[in-house]
């Protein structure tokens, strides 16, 4: 009779908690039972365990009575990432490996039936956990790349099942992989300077950038909205080093190789069709969706008003908390959902209303109902409404328009600093308290904007995320007080807030 204790990590939202895995061999009909709410591919793994462990000529102990438990045992077990930690729990306990050898390593991976090692999904969030843990990550040569993002974590990578063996007997030294995050270049591709005219709309897109506002641009097709919002990402500052892992977990969970894009901002333009489930997350197993996936990043939604309107009512809470719940019978998950939202629509059904050519025929009801897909509480978290209108069209060649991203990028990132050595905290994520310590108004200024808002019928949420724009404008001047200047222009971003013509 014999046990051993093998560790490997569940891919559960983008964390991976621990999972032991503990095998115990004893005396009498043989057979092999497999327990801790394993799904399929779990179960199939004592398959793929018995054949890759005689095929790379290790004794599988056939003759036994096995038992492979999964704890915790209400913990949903998926994927084939156990293959490796099964496997190596069969030979520890039959003696075929040292049992101690195994006692700070967390196993991941999925065996071929010749013994090769397979790669696996959400290794990333496994590294970081052995990394807070001071926990050795044993894992196929293929993630090896993906988990050597995490600085300060011990890996050894191999591309068979014998390898890890020889290795943890002492028979073969696998060197450990060497931490090398790569920071790619800021992309150059796309240029604010390439959108011509839209003066406006380009000083909206540099004040959402400065202060992670929410922006929506409204117009006629063929303004340029959906142009100047992929600009975004070019404006932006690059990504910190702890921002980036998050970043790549989330992709590494969700089957996107993280390598392909370290560590650029992410960039997520969901198509209007898309379900609740694919925008916010959830599902039958519940998996992140695309506001988690824009995570430190920018969630584009054209096409406003087409979206399902129950779908985009689920955004409200995460766009002010930056976290989606997902609640399940069987299981709750928090998923990380701090974005920053850049929206575009029509005026109208026919998209024409206000075109001096006058070829819109829309009746105010029909404007009021396409309108009306979106809710007063929606509008409300969304900080700048900027209207976009047909420029004059020219085929002559012109200069550059200014400012261009690099200089824009400037801006934001003096904005952005002064926030943060003032608050700790962009302006768009203060709460009351910040609002109050850090956004001082003159008496007169202040009585100004009471006004202002009283005659505007603003609620009390857009009026505070009218105030924190006034804030991020004072600071792309440099100014620590707040003036009428900055909360008239504030206030100016509101248009969606009263009757457009």
């Amino acid at each position: 009779m014999s046990l051993a204790i093998v560790h490997s990590r569940a891919k559960l939202g983008v964390q991976a908690p621990s999972v032991t895995v503990e095998v115990h061999l004893a005396n009498g009909m043989p057979s092999l039972t497999l327990v801790g709410l394993p799904e399929t591919a779990v179960r199939e793994s004592k398959d793929r365990v018995r054949s890759a462990l005689q095929n790379a000529r290790l004794d599988f102990p056939s003759l036994k009575r096995i038992t492979i438990n999964l704890a915790p045992a209400d913990l949903p077990k998926e994927g084939g990432r156990f293959d490796l930690a099964i496997a190596l729990g069969l030979l520890a306990a039959s003696g075929q490996i040292p049992a101690d050898s195994l006692e700070h390593c967390e196993c991941l991976g999925e065996l071929a039936l010749s013994g090769e090692l397979r790669p696996v999904q959400g290794v990333l969030p496994a590294a970081l956990a052995c990394r807070q843990q001071q926990r050795t990550l044993l894992l196929p040569r293929e993630n090896a790349a993906e988990a050597a993002l995490v600085r300060g974590v011990q890996i050894v990578a191999a591309d068979h099942l014998l390898e890890l063996c020889e290795h943890l007997r002492g028979e073969r030294v696998l060197e450990p992989v060497v931490s090398s995050p790569v920071f790619a270049e800021r992309d150059t591709s796309s240029d604010m300077s390439e959108v011509q005219g839209q003066a406006q709309a380009k000083r909206a897109l540099i004040v959402a950038a400065s202060g992670a506002h929410n922006l929506l641009l409204f117009g006629p097709p063929g303004t340029g909205k959906t142009l100047l919002a992929s600009r975004l990402p070019g404006i932006l500052p690059a990504l910190t080093e702890d921002e980036a892992l998050e970043v790549a977990a989330i992709q590494s969970v969700c089957g996107r190789g993280p390598l392909q894009s370290w560590p650029v901002r992410p960039f997520r333009a969901p198509h209007h069709g898309a379900s609740a489930a694919a925008l916010v997350g959830g599902g039958s197993q519940p998996r992140p969706g695309e506001i988690s996936q824009a995570h430190q990043g920018v969630l584009f939604l054209d096409e406003l008003p087409e979206f399902d309107r129950k779908v985009l009512e689920m955004l409200r809470e995460p766009m002010e908390s930056g976290v989606i719940h997902i609640a399940r019978a069987r299981e709750q998950l928090s998923f990380p959902a701090r974005f920053q939202l850049i929206a575009a629509m029509n005026p109208c059904p026919c998209g024409y209303q206000g075109d001096p050519s006058g070829r819109c025929r829309c009746s105010a009801e029909q404007v009021e109902r396409y309108r009306s897909k979106l809710s007063g509480p929606l509008l409300d978290r969304i900080d700048l409404h900027v209207a976009m209108h047909n420029e004059a069209f020219s085929l002559a060649e012109q200069a550059p328009a200014r400012p261009t991203s690099v200089e824009a990028a400037a801006m934001v990132a003096a904005a952005r600093a002064r926030q943060q050595n003032r608050q700790g905290r962009l302006n768009a994520h203060l709460d009351l308290a910040g609002l109050r310590d850090h956004c001082p108004i003159e008496a007169p200024d202040a009585r100004w904007m009471e006004t202002a808002i009283e005659r505007l019928g603003l609620s009390h949420r857009a009026s505070h995320r009218a105030l924190k724009v006034a804030r991020t404008l004072a600071d792309l001047e440099g100014v620590e007080r707040i003036g009428r200047p900055h909360l008239a222009e504030a206030l100016q971003y509101r248009q969606l807030d009263r009757k457009i013509g």
